[in-house]
Order: C-alpha cells, then structure tokens, then sequence
C-alpha cells in the first residue's frame, strides 16, 4: 500500500506543483473533487505563484489542517488560539527538519533569483537537483502525525 507522502512525491513526479501535490493526497477525505483541490491549491505552489515565499507543501500542510480542525467562530480567542498553536506546531516541525518554511531559503536561492512567473521545465534533470519531494514528503509525514494520529 503507498503511503500518504509516496503518494504525494508520486504526484510531483507527475509535474503538479509542490502544493497540488500534498493537497491532491487529502482532499478527497474532506469531500474535494480532485479538480477542486487542484485549482484550489495551484496559486501556492513555487511558494506562492513563484514569489518564493512560503513553501507550498507548507501551505498545503495548513490548509489541511484548517479543514482537518480549522475554526468557525469569528469571536472566539480560545478556539482560534488553539489552531494558530498547530499551525505554529506544524511549521517548526518542518522547520526543525529543515531549516526554515520558505520557498527560496529552501531552494538556496537569493531573493531576487529565479524570481520569474515562468515555470522551469520539468525534465530528469530538474528532478534530481530539485529537493522538493522531499519537502513534500516531510510535509505529509508531519500531516499524518499531527493532523491525523491526533497528537495534539
């Protein structure tokens, strides 16, 4: 059986973007069509429509967990504390294994490197020096023990 995380390597593989790939693994438990979850989640990829910022398998983690246990009461401290504690909880968790959330610190890319809206061709040789699966990865094994196995 392929795990949360192969599955979501697999879809980056396949050419969606690093967010695409984690949401695409989820949303059907939320009761998202897979086209839905691919619009959805297609601005976020290159950490955000390739601004660089926030890595997308790091917002796809969020907004996986604010389905998972997001808030709905627009005046109530407590509850939105709480979800802001596991959404800090997930990202130093990533943070921890990896250093930080964003995009080109991820990448080791200067600010204003790369920073076209053109998509780099994805070829064999893109993938192999592009460390996003294992990003990818990383974001849904911290999906799975935080959101899911409820260790919160």
């Amino acid at each position: 059986m392929t795990t949360n995380p192969e599955k979501a390597a697999n879809n980056f593989e396949n050419g969606y973007n690093c967010a695409q790939s984690v949401f695409m693994v989820y949303s059907e438990k939320f009761g998202i069509d897979t086209e839905t979850a691919l619009k959805l989640s297609s601005s976020f990829g290159g950490g955000m429509g390739r601004l660089r910022e926030v890595c997308g398998a790091v917002s796809a983690m969020f907004m996986i967990a604010g389905l998972a246990k997001g808030y709905t009461e627009n005046n109530n401290d407590d509850i939105k504390g709480k979800h802001y504690q596991l959404i800090q909880t997930l990202a130093q968790k990533f943070k921890e294994k990896h250093g930080t959330i964003i995009c080109r610190e991820l990448l080791g890319l200067d600010r204003d490197e790369n920073s076209s809206f053109i998509p780099t061709k994805r070829t064999p040789q893109y993938y192999k020096e592009r460390p996003c699966k294992e990003f990818i990865y990383d974001a849904c094994t911290i999906i799975d023990k935080y959101i899911f196995e409820e260790n919160m």
